[in-house]
């Protein structure tokens, strides 16, 4: 009864993980990838006059122009980029699932650097692609010499994820350059998810398209603004690929939400930088913590995970033994062709870091 394509895609370890969170009782939740933070007062005011207005109905498929001129203004300002064309989409994941249908034909390549978002491999799988893992251990950086040999005629489209989940790993302008000389070389196309792009860290942040103009970005309001529920993204990149993906979006998810685009043009307006100072500081206490506790660990200049190496046995030994003692974490088996590390999320109080770490030290010295 089932079609072949769905027999090769797994459930996702994550969900697995939220499922078994919901029958735990008060468990140190470490597991979960959105932000902490309700969406900002000035945002939600947005929202519920977008709704009392009468923008409840379906938008043009592309979105609105209001919002496609303010994403403009902004690529342009913050990262140096003048798209051939943008595209309101239902979230990244909904942007994701567009890009791959409107450029991947069966038995094309698509490289993507492991440790991965757990979506990229899974829709290669779907369009009838093969994904080819580009190894980025130990310390999740993009090697020229580890790239390069897996280039084929074959190769059509290449995922860089900057800042990285799991890992939090920010590619600095000389890792970008490279991908981007390569991918011009081989006229492979780059898909950029810059979905945690406001939560760096550490040094400012270099988009792939600011290097690389034919880049297909996507990024949107889920993480920054945490407005996870209101599935609202973008992608920006080259006409043609614009084009085929608005013309899947007119049979798939028709538009995004007519008030969340409303609420987005508020959104792009609204100072996050408060509260990506927060993020910083749980980076600094869970890296400073895991440290201190003996983990094998990098420090992630981006995002709000980390992903640290487990201290014995396979990723999923270690994991249900956290749960054990009621800590959810993710297996990085989840995330990776290895199965060595583990996902800690950190969006979460100060306190329940530490109640964490204080688990995690007790397991590692088992």
């Amino acid at each position: 009864m089932l079609s072949d394509r769905v027999k090769h895609i797994d459930a996702s370890g994550i969900r697995k993980v939220f499922d078994l969170a919901a029958t735990m009782k008060d468990p140190i939740n470490l597991s979960i990838g959105q932000p902490d933070f309700d969406v900002p007062e000035p945002i939600k005011d947005a929202a519920i006059a977008a709704i009392r207005a009468g923008h409840n109905r379906y938008t043009q498929t592309q979105g609105i122009p209001e919002l496609h001129a303010a994403i403009r203004a902004m690529l342009k300002e913050q990262k140096h980029f003048d798209p051939e064309a943008t595209l309101i989409t239902s979230a990244v994941s909904g942007g994701l699932l567009l890009a791959f249908l409107a450029t991947l034909n069966p038995g094309d390549e698509v490289i993507i650097p492991d440790p991965y978002f757990v979506m990229y491999k899974h829709l290669a799988t779907l369009c009838g692609a093969k994904p080819v893992m580009l190894d980025t251990y130990p310390d999740f950086r993009l090697r020229r010499e580890a790239l390069e040999p897996l280039l084929t005629e074959r190769t059509k489209m290449l995922v860089v994820n900057s800042p990285c989940n799991p890992t939090g790993a920010v590619y600095t302008g000389d890792e970008l350059r490279m991908v981007a000389d390569l991918a011009r070389s081989r006229s492979i196309l780059v898909v950029s998810d810059e979905t945690y792009e406001s939560f760096v860290y550490d040094a400012p942040y270099t988009s792939m398209a600011s290097l690389h103009p034919p880049t297909l970005l996507l990024s949107g309001f889920s993480k920054t603004y945490a407005m996870t529920g209101w599935r609202l993204g973008y992608a920006a990149g080259p006409g043609e690929v614009i084009s085929a993906m608005t013309k899947l979006q007119q049979y798939t998810f028709v538009c995004a939400p007519s008030f969340a685009q409303r609420a987005g043009l508020t959104a792009l307006d609204y100072d996050v930088s408060d509260l990506m100072a927060a993020y910083h500081r749980r980076r600094d206490l869970i890296y400073g913590g895991l440290r201190d506790a003996g983990y094998d660990v990098q420090k992630p200049a981006g995002s709000f995970y980390i992903f640290p190496r487990v201290p014995w046995g396979s990723d999923m030994e270690f994991v249900e033994q956290a749960i054990r003692n009621n800590l959810l974490i993710i297996p990085g088996s989840v995330f990776s062709e290895r199965s060595s590390h583990f996902r800690i999320a950190f969006p979460v109080a100060d306190d329940t870091i530490a109640r964490g770490i204080e688990v995690l030290r007790r397991l590692r010295s088992r």
